[in-house]
């Protein structure tokens, strides 16, 4: 695909099917280019640099949360939606974690989940600066709970099979020393136990909103 004839949109969505299949150490524009069906050269002509286009691909997958009417809805109703959806875009990404960390992130996608965010918190009556408090609060709960699909799909790529079940194993073995572990290890109960994280978001995100609820109801009237 000659230079101009390939668009910064093509480019970015097909960096963001590479960093879904190869996470962000697969990305380079080699790779890049080879799935475009251009050279590399061609891509440097729209895109500067490799952090340019993890940027740029970063931000696009925010568009991908549905963003709730923050007038028509309650404040939980729409902060639970908030978090549910960015959970679900962040696993179908799990490069995303990663980049947060080793990336200079920001973008207008980003932007609009950041002002829905905090309208959502200024509407159930938090002050600004308090909105601000809750609207990082949640993020980060949200960030935390999909570090376990991000692990998974990095163990994946790294190890064996066979290094995966040696590593289970001694897991088990280590847990006959902590009882209460070692008991949600067991069988059937170890079904259940593996499924704790996912099943835990909900408890813990209900958990975090009836606390915003309790701050609110406290405050001092009149």
């Amino acid at each position: 695909m000659a230079r101009n004839t390939l668009t910064a949109e093509q480019i970015v969505t097909a960096a963001i099917e590479l960093l879904d299949s190869d996470g962000l150490d697969g990305l380079n524009m080699r790779s890049l280019g080879q799935r475009l069906g251009s050279a590399a050269t061609a891509i440097y002509w729209h895109i500067k640099t490799k952090d340019d286009l993890v940027r740029l691909a970063a931000d696009a997958v925010w568009d991908e949360v549905e963003l709730p009417d923050v007038t028509a809805a309650d404040w939980r109703s729409s902060a639970f939606a908030l978090a549910t959806g960015m959970r679900a875009m962040m696993n179908r990404h799990p490069w995303l974690g990663q980049a947060f960390s080793s990336h200079l992130l920001y973008g207008a996608g980003k932007m609009r989940f950041d002002e829905h965010s905090l309208a959502v918190y200024e509407k159930a009556g938090f002050a600004p600066a308090d909105a601000d408090r809750a609207a990082a609060t949640v993020f980060v709960f949200v960030v935390g709970s999909t570090l376990d699909v991000a692990a998974e799909v990095s163990l994946t790529r790294r190890l064996s099979e066979e290094a995966l079940r040696e590593a289970v194993s001694r897991a088990h073995e280590i847990a006959e020393g902590f009882p209460l572990v070692r008991a949600r290890l067991g069988v059937p109960a170890a079904a259940d136990y593996a499924a704790a994280p996912g099943g835990s978001f909900e408890f813990g995100l209900r958990a975090v909103l009836d606390g915003f609820e309790a701050r609110l109801g406290a405050r001092p009237t009149g």
